[in-house]
């Protein structure tokens, strides 16, 4: 499933679609931290996140897997 990277720079909004969640989630915190973009969201199909609920939200199925016994 594809994710869609959105921030603002200058006044500039930039977009850009990722395949997986962890390269999503790498790119916002670049766009943040090293570029200091604001504004930053992360979308799947079906919500946009903040780079902290995208976080939470990553956790919580990493540790829903975990108790699965998924690796």
């Amino acid at each position: 499933m594809p994710f869609v990277v959105r921030g603002f720079y200058n006044n500039n909004s930039m977009t850009l679609t990722i395949e997986t969640a962890k390269e999503a989630f790498a790119k916002a915190i670049e766009w943040h931290v090293v570029q200091k973009f604001c504004d930053i969201s992360i979308s799947d199909d079906r919500k946009t996140y903040t780079i902290a609920e995208f976080s939470l939200t990553m956790a919580l199925h990493e540790i829903s897997r975990t108790k699965d016994g998924e690796r």
